[in-house]
């Protein structure tokens, strides 16, 4: 087995609120290997959104080390993580995010428009994965024409058209209905088996089970790491689900 992913190192995210220092990350180290899919799980204030952000070059540590695809990212500037994070990193969000004036398609397109990559070949990769989407009948609605679970099956395309390291996603079902929310699983399963390394928060057990492995927060600090010896399918639990109303 090579090297992993991403690895931290004593990880710790210290926030000055007035005259006091609040340690919402106390050293946390974890390694992610290459192709792995994975649950962050927590009750609020637990430092799981703030590791998430730091995996996603969103924030900068305050001591530690993250090591991501062979670079260490912890004392980068600014500038630099913007640029880790169009070239490694897909974002996948509950609230979606997508542009509401723009096409299925162009949002995909979006994260090719900062590399020097030609107009038409941006579209061809972005029809490509709308596809790999079941949405390539839909790639010229706009958001407000599509439904909750069509527009989270955008904000992945858009996450996967650079062919980025890693997935971050942030609670993706959460404004979903439970079989939307299982077929939404049952995709990031799919791009899981194809290699693509996915780290995901959620507050359900449920969709946590979708992961090979679950690591729990508390308190700024991991308590649990564990190892789904038989995690959940998708496709078998979408089967046996009670239609939504």
């Amino acid at each position: 087995m090579g090297d992993p992913l991403l690895k931290t190192e004593g990880l710790v995210r210290d926030y000055h609120v007035g005259s006091q220092v609040v340690r919402a990350l106390g050293g946390v180290s974890i390694e992610v290997e290459r192709g792995e899919f994975v649950a962050v799980m927590g009750p609020s204030g637990s430092g799981k959104s703030t590791y998430m952000n730091l995996l996603g070059c969103l924030d900068k540590p305050t001591a530690g080390r993250y090591i991501l695809d062979g670079d260490d990212v912890s004392s980068l500037s600014r500038s630099q993580l913007a640029h880790i994070r169009n070239r490694k990193i897909g974002f996948i969000f509950q609230t979606f995010n997508l542009l509401p004036r723009t096409t299925a398609l162009e949002n995909v397109t979006l994260p090719l428009m900062y590399g020097e990559i030609p107009r038409r070949e941006r579209r061809k990769k972005a029809e490509a994965v709308l596809e790999d989407v079941g949405l390539s009948d839909r790639s010229h609605h706009l958001p407000t024409q599509l439904s909750g679970g069509e527009q989270q099956r955008v904000a992945i395309a858009r996450a996967l058209v650079n062919n980025p390291a890693l997935i971050l996603a942030d609670e993706p079902t959460g404004n979903l209905d439970t079989r939307t929310g299982i077929e939404i699983m049952s995709l990031l399963q799919r791009f899981n088996r194809q290699g693509v390394t996915i780290v995901l928060v959620t507050h359900e057990s449920e969709i946590a089970r979708f992961a090979q492995r679950i690591l729990l927060f508390r308190d700024g600090r991991l308590i649990g790491d564990e190892i789904m010896k038989d995690p959940a399918e998708a496709e078998k639990s979408s089967d046996t689900e009670a239609p939504s109303p």
